[in-house]
């Protein structure tokens, strides 16, 4: 294979072969996504098999299947309650196009809405593998897990530090975790890092009535999975990606054009007043 750069008509010069990819390999007539055919693809797999694939770079067995599917379907839609689906509502009602609130909604994942997911995913992997389980006996594991989830609490409240992936605004206890961690055990999915999840969730939520949410249920599963933490936002997005279509689609269809936060009378002016420009 020849690297060596190649002028092109406007003088610049780039590599022969620019883009490297494992993904999916195009040619005419043909497309082979993680080595298979995407024809055989679309007769076989389900929507969520297919993320699964094209992120591990396996197929799931029948296990890892289920339980990824109910993860997904458990970030697809919170109501208009969450920042991202107020967005893409907002910017639905000025007139702009469905793939410009739906790209909003998905702007609005910050720290502070979604980034707990990735956060929780980083604590649960970097606390497991601090363990070195390999060589360990199941009871010997779970004491290991017991001990690390005192000190992980024992550590953010020194800070007065909230741990990511507990609590929520709006469930004392959120319906969401308590299926998927149901579900997990009925798949047997429930691996080293939902178990500090767990008893993370046990030592809080008889200190401070806290429990896991959502996210961190998803970050204890999808971390025995085996996706890296830095895959967890991505996930989320996938997920919640349906039902930011479906609210921007419903206020275009539905509610009054032009929409605002609030009313002009509800709007307090706390700047200068009466200033001169002479002055």
């Amino acid at each position: 294979m020849n690297d060596n750069p190649k002028p092109t008509k406007n003088g610049f010069k780039f590599p022969e072969h620019s883009i490297k990819t494992k993904i999916t390999d195009v040619r005419p007539n043909e497309l082979v996504t993680r080595g298979y055919n995407q024809e055989d693809l679309i007769t076989n797999l389900s929507f969520a098999e297919m993320v699964f694939l094209i992120l591990m770079e396996r197929l799931p067995d029948e296990r890892e299947s289920k339980i990824f599917n109910h993860i997904l379907v458990s970030f697809c839609d919170h109501g208009v309650t969450p920042p991202s689906t107020q967005s893409a509502r907002l910017i639905a009602s000025s007139g702009a196009n469905i793939n410009n609130a739906v790209a909003g909604g998905l702007l609005s994942f910050g720290k502070n809405h979604a980034g707990a997911i990735e956060k929780a995913m980083g604590l649960f992997q970097k606390s497991i593998s601090s363990l070195n389980l390999d060589e360990t006996d199941d009871e010997d594991k779970n004491k290991k897990i017991a001990r690390k989830a005192i000190e992980i609490v024992e550590e953010y409240e020194s800070r007065s530090e909230r741990i990511p992936g507990y609590g929520h605004r709006y469930h004392n206890k959120d319906p969401r975790a308590v299926r998927l961690l149901d579900l997990g055990i009925l798949e047997s999915s429930i691996g080293p890092h939902t178990k500090l999840a767990l008893v993370i969730e046990s030592i809080l939520s008889e200190r401070k009535g806290i429990c896991l949410n959502v996210d961190g249920a998803n970050a204890g599963l999808l971390s025995d999975l085996g996706f890296d933490s830095s895959l967890g936002l991505g996930i989320f997005m996938i997920g919640r990606l349906p039902g930011l279509v479906a609210h921007a689609h419903e206020e275009m269809e539905e509610e009054e054009k032009f929409r605002r936060f609030c009313d002009l009378e509800n709007i307090v002016y706390e700047g200068f007043k009466n200033k001169n420009i002479d002055d």
